[in-house]
């Protein structure tokens, strides 16, 4: 469903991913893994094709990423991305504008679901507000893809419960979902697979049951294993 193909995409002096080759399909949650710095954001971004990579090419369905796959590709950064005059109800209509696939009762439903209200000003709203207001309005659509770039950031316990069920309604045969986080136990109650980048650099992308029954770790343990000299 989404592949990429020797992509490397270098910033002035700096390679933010180095010739990555892997294919994400359908029916997968994936967790991507890494300190900062490893490539991920950047990765995702040539994904949503908001960024072109320097070299290779991303393919969504076999076809190169364009602006026809971000009808069916729905990208959660993380930046806030709202302008400051706007209410969350103005959030919702800002994106019906822009997504045929986008649902306002879904949308409403999942704002109750995050315990926030429609006259709030985004402006006021804090990190953790913010963060549930994101994934309400990028789970409001009907896509295909779904990637979340560190959805868990700044949102207490009891909230990520809740974006963890909201996640997981969303995992269906049909769909890929890619989350990023640096919570790696949060994800390994989500996730069927894994992607490790450490320095722009695909380790592995690998389906942690099997990892689980034939080298008996976790994704936990095996986060230890590949990052534990990097992180101090």
């Amino acid at each position: 469903m989404l592949e990429s193909r020797e992509v490397t995409k270098v910033f002035g002096a700096k390679t933010a991913v180095d010739h990555v080759t892997m294919k994400l399909e359908k029916g997968h949650v994936y967790a991507m893994l890494g300190p900062n710095g490893s490539g991920k954001t950047t990765w995702m971004k040539m994904a949503a094709g908001l960024i072109k990579p320097t070299s290779g090419e991303v393919l969504y369905q076999g076809q190169p990423v364009s602006i026809a796959s971000r009808n069916e590709v729905a990208y959660m950064s993380t930046e806030p991305y709202f302008y400051t005059w706007m209410t969350v109800r103005d959030v919702g209509k800002y994106y019906q504008d822009f997504f045929a696939d986008f649902s306002m009762d879904r949308y409403q439903a999942l704002l109750r679901r995050m315990d926030l209200t429609e006259e709030l000003k985004t402006k006021a709203l804090s990190s953790g507000m913010m963060a549930k207001l994101k994934i309400a309005v990028t789970m409001a659509r009907d896509a295909r893809v779904y990637m979340l770039d560190e959805p868990f950031n700044g949102i207490d316990l009891l909230a990520r419960d809740e974006i963890r069920a909201a996640v997981l309604e969303y995992a269906t045969s049909d769909k890929l979902l890619l989350l990023s986080s640096h919570l790696v136990e949060e994800m390994e109650a989500i996730a069927d697979r894994a992607v490790f980048l450490l320095e722009g650099r695909l380790v592995e992308n690998v389906d942690l049951e099997t990892m689980r029954m034939e080298r008996g770790i976790s994704m936990a343990d095996r986060y230890r294993q590949i990052y534990g000299h990097t992180e101090g």
